[in-house]
């Protein structure tokens, strides 16, 4: 004899199962989505700059982009402001130059081209029409520094559009002006 199981109790497992199954779909904690302050406490607690050393971040970009918080503050940043890509170009700029293998750069390169270079690419990067021919051609010819003109150009957007922001910053400002907690 087969049990029933009311309607109601159906529904309820199925709704429980589907969020089961899509819940990769759903949406990250509310209450970090919106706030880069809280992702990044959350990220890299243990390594939480002193004001002092936050302070050295506003002598140059390459300052801020060698500590490995002040990366991570600056991405925040960038993401709050949806220009997290020309930092991700940037980046992935650097770990291609470390490619030893000849097969695998020229994969990567022209990877690097569809997704931040090329026209219309999900993560396009703001490069003038001479840089982004350049590059095009230097991928005729594959080699470490394929995309060290257009690295450039990027590194100079963020310097002088991204980073002065940055600097004035919430997120910057309070981490040099937060208190020393004292030792109880």
């Amino acid at each position: 004899m087969a049990v029933k199981v009311p309607e109601r109790k159906k529904q309820k497992n199925l709704a429980k199962d589907m969020k089961n199954k899509l819940g990769f779909l759903r949406r990250r904690n509310e209450a970090t989505a919106g706030n880069p302050a809280c992702k990044l406490d959350k990220v890299l607690r243990s390594v939480k700059p002193t004001p002092e050393e936050a302070l050295k971040w506003g002598e140059s970009l390459e300052k801020l982009l060698l500590h490995k918080y002040g990366l991570a503050a600056f991405r925040a940043f960038l993401r709050t402001e949806f220009s997290e890509e020309n930092l991700e170009f940037w980046m992935t700029c650097e770990d291609y130059r470390k490619i030893k293998s000849q097969s695998k750069m020229a994969s990567k390169a022209r990877k690097i081209f569809g997704e931040y270079i090329a026209i219309q690419s999900c993560k396009e990067v703001n490069l003038d029409s001479y840089t982004r021919e350049h590059t095009k051609e230097n991928l005729q010819n594959i080699n470490q520094n394929c995309f060290d003109l257009a690295q450039k150009r990027i590194f100079g957007l963020m310097e002088k559009d991204s980073y002065p922001r940055f600097l004035r910053s919430d997120l910057y400002l309070d981490l040099i002006n937060q208190k020393k907690v004292s030792p109880s």
